[in-house]
């Protein structure tokens, strides 16, 4: 989906500051967070994909003003709701209960606009594509979750390496099943990317899904 989220390439934002000896945790909840986290996924209460759709889904206010661990919380609750193992009410009462010394989740009522399709789209093409084919990025803006970033959509790249058969995550964010498709490792030049302004004999690589990808044109 095209969000705030999706910042790959994007100016405005600012240098990206590191914090010196930095801990693992600035504050016990963040721990606990990821305790909850890694719990929930465990247990099969979610998975990854549908992980990351939730973050997707703050509002972009909330996005840019939350910390990371307070993204990871929104993201768990409402995957916890989503699927039946928690209430707004339950997690309202709980909130009130710690008097504000917890994050609180952004915008849960979005979780009812959460609607998965029915099953798994059969894959475009019935022959792989090869090393050294010459591909374009569809230039599509999915509703739901994806892993083809927004300043690729469009641009022509390479195949560079054959990954396999591996989950599709705009399916399996969604629940509707692994979906599995050929996955590709597609060279892009920076300056087909960002034109002049990219730095001089600059590449990205990303691994696309077959149905992210098109023949390019001769």
């Amino acid at each position: 989906m095209n969000g705030v989220h999706d910042m790959g390439g994007m100016h405005g934002f600012g240098p990206i500051v590191r914090e010196k000896d930095e801990p693992l945790f600035h504050a016990e909840w963040e721990a606990r967070v990821r305790a909850i986290m890694n719990l929930s996924m465990v247990d099969g209460l979610f998975n990854l994909d549908a992980f990351r759709y939730g973050i997707e889904q703050m509002a972009p206010a909330d996005y840019l003003r939350a910390p990371y661990y307070e993204r990871w919380i929104t993201s768990v609750t409402r995957n916890l709701i989503h699927n039946g193992y928690l209430t707004s009410d339950e997690l309202s009462d709980y909130i009130e209960r710690l008097s504000g010394s917890a994050p609180s989740p952004a915008d849960l009522d979005a979780v009812e606009q959460w609607q998965p399709v029915a099953a798994c789209i059969e894959p475009p093409r019935t022959q792989p594509f090869s090393i050294g084919d010459a591909v374009v990025a569809r230039n599509a803006h999915p509703v739901g979750h994806t892993r083809l970033p927004r300043y690729a959509r469009g641009k022509r790249g390479v195949i560079e390496t054959l990954r396999g058969s591996h989950t599709l995550p705009d399916a399996n964010a969604l629940g509707i099943g692994e979906c599995p498709e050929r996955l590709y490792k597609v060279r892009f030049e920076g300056r087909e990317l960002w034109g002049d302004s990219a730095e001089s004999n600059s590449v990205v690589h990303l691994d696309l899904w077959e149905s992210y990808l098109l023949p390019a044109p001769v």
